[in-house]
């Protein structure tokens, strides 16, 4: 039996959740590497060769099945991972075609969670004993952040209610991700255009199965 071409480096609760998510949509065979984030084992000498920072996600390309050179490679990061594997699994259709009009926004989309929401929030969570020059921080206040993806969404309707319009696409795993754990975390207030987002991302598949191997995962690691 063939290995799958990709492996993903994964812990629930977690980033690497998103790159479940991914794998999932994009309808690939992947194995699953499962780290304990309590036990450390992201922190194990033979996880920091995958990836040097000991953080998750990080996904493994074993290349294609022509047996060409320069493979495995390694990607790192979850804004690059959903990237990567937007392109590399062209048939998902998780990406508007180079050179579209769409992939402006696309890409936008795609680098907002890592570039501007999580730094936003983590000025709101973990605050500073003082204030920064404004001119020193390249990502606006949470609340900015929040009202960005909410004008954004306000247009979109339940034939397209994606960041893209019609199309799915990988930035909204980046968003909608983000999205899904602020409200869990109880960091997102009600929002008309973001709560009919997130209530269009529960309904898909992928994302359920990414949910249930998630809760397995748990389970199996005692924290259900």
């Amino acid at each position: 039996m063939t290995d799958p071409r990709f492996v993903l480096h994964y812990a629930p609760r977690s980033r690497a959740a998103r790159s479940l998510w991914l794998l999932e949509e994009a309808g690939v065979p992947y194995e699953l590497v499962v780290h304990d984030l309590a036990r450390g084992t992201h922190k194990d000498p033979d996880y920091l060769a995958v990836n040097p920072d000991g953080k998750v996600p990080a996904l493994v390309d074993r290349g294609p099945a022509d047996g060409s050179s320069g493979w495995p490679v390694i990607i790192a990061e979850s804004a690059a991972v959903c990237a990567y594997v937007a392109e590399v699994v062209p048939a998902a259709k998780l990406a508007p075609p180079i050179g579209s009009p769409e992939r402006a926004a696309y890409l936008t989309w795609l680098v907002y969670a890592s570039a501007a929401i999580e730094p936003a929030l983590a000025d709101l969570v973990f605050t500073r004993a003082k204030e920064p020059p404004a001119s020193a921080i390249g990502w606006p206040p949470f609340a900015a952040v929040i009202e960005r993806i909410g004008n954004a969404l306000e247009p979109r309707t339940a034939e397209a209610p994606w960041l893209l319009g019609v199309d799915f696409s990988a930035a909204d795993m980046r968003v909608g991700g983000m999205l899904q754990w602020l409200r869990a975390w109880g960091k997102l207030s009600p929002n008309a255009p973001i709560d009919r987002y997130l209530a269009a991302l529960a309904t898909r598949p992928a994302l359920l199965r990414a949910q249930g191997k998630e809760a397995a995962t748990l389970a199996s690691q005692g924290q259900a």
